[in-house]
């Protein structure tokens, strides 16, 4: 019985998200920007008009949509996405926390970090290419360097704004290191870790479909630019909504499961 009405709850939640003002709102910014780009790219207003208009895109994206070959894209994507995602989140978070609750550790390492940090991703691409046994694994890792560099940062900066008083509060009533970290640090953090997540996951995006137009033969970024040599307009179109698309879904999935570990964060 409790199992049949938290279904009917989500239900309803759904149905009236779905049917919210605000849905409402985004469906109808996204119908007037359509018909005003239509409206430019057929009367060639400059700048503009260049751009194939969205007809011509639907055209070619019905096209791709019966071609295995752009779901492969997609695939491909993907896979170099979550695992330099992975990875980068299973080195980052615990090095993040390292720095932000070990002050030793942060005096030797934060230096040589924030040495490294400003390097754009994209700048690693020559050295990865040459270091890393095959192209694969060097768009991997660059991906990885996309969101490490974020993630640790944000974690280090939270771990810096927790009000010292509560450890201090704590270690007066003879809590143990341990104590302080899984029950104050870490919960403190988390808000951060999300945000580092979230920000990570756009800079994977970003870097994997430079990359793949670099060094691959696959992925949604080698399909985009393949349509600018080949002149196909509408396909690079087609493949930059895919690109949006494909990030949004992801930073979406994320801010779902960082709002399930900190529900103590909505306000709405």
């Amino acid at each position: 019985m409790a199992s049949q009405q938290n279904g009917c709850i989500n239900w309803v939640k759904l149905r009236k998200a779905i049917l919210s003002l605000t849905t409402f709102r985004g469906i109808l910014s996204i119908i007037i920007f359509t018909v005003i780009w239509e409206i430019c790219s057929r009367l060639e207003v400059p700048i503009i008009g260049n751009v194939p208009a969205p007809s011509a895109v639907l055209i070619s994206l019905a096209a791709q949509l019966n071609s295995p070959e752009y779901w492969v894209s997609w695939g491909d994507s993907f896979v170099r996405i979550l695992s330099g995602f992975i990875v980068a989140q299973i080195v980052g978070v615990p090095l993040g926390l390292l720095l932000g609750v070990n002050r030793t550790c942060r005096e030797l390492i934060y230096p040589v970090f924030e040495i490294m940090r400003p390097i754009p991703p994209l700048a690693w691409v020559p050295v990865a290419v040459i270091f890393w046994p095959t192209a694969e694994l060097s768009m991997v890792f660059v991906t990885f360097l996309g969101a490490f560099f974020t993630v640790v940062l944000n974690i280090v900066d939270g771990a810096g704004s927790i009000d010292v008083r509560y450890i201090r509060a704590a270690r007066s009533l003879g809590s143990s290191r341990s104590d302080i970290f899984w029950k104050i640090m870490l919960p403190a953090t988390l808000p951060s870790i999300v945000v580092g997540m979230t920000v990570g996951m756009g800079m994977t995006w970003s870097v994997v479909v430079a990359a793949e137009m670099i060094s691959s033969l696959s992925g949604l970024g080698f399909l985009t630019w393949r349509a600018y040599v080949a002149g196909e307009y509408p396909l690079i179109v087609v493949g930059m909504m895919s690109i949006g698309i494909a990030g949004y879904l992801s930073s979406a999935l994320i801010r779902l499961i960082g709002g399930r570990l900190t529900p103590w964060l909505r306000t709405f």
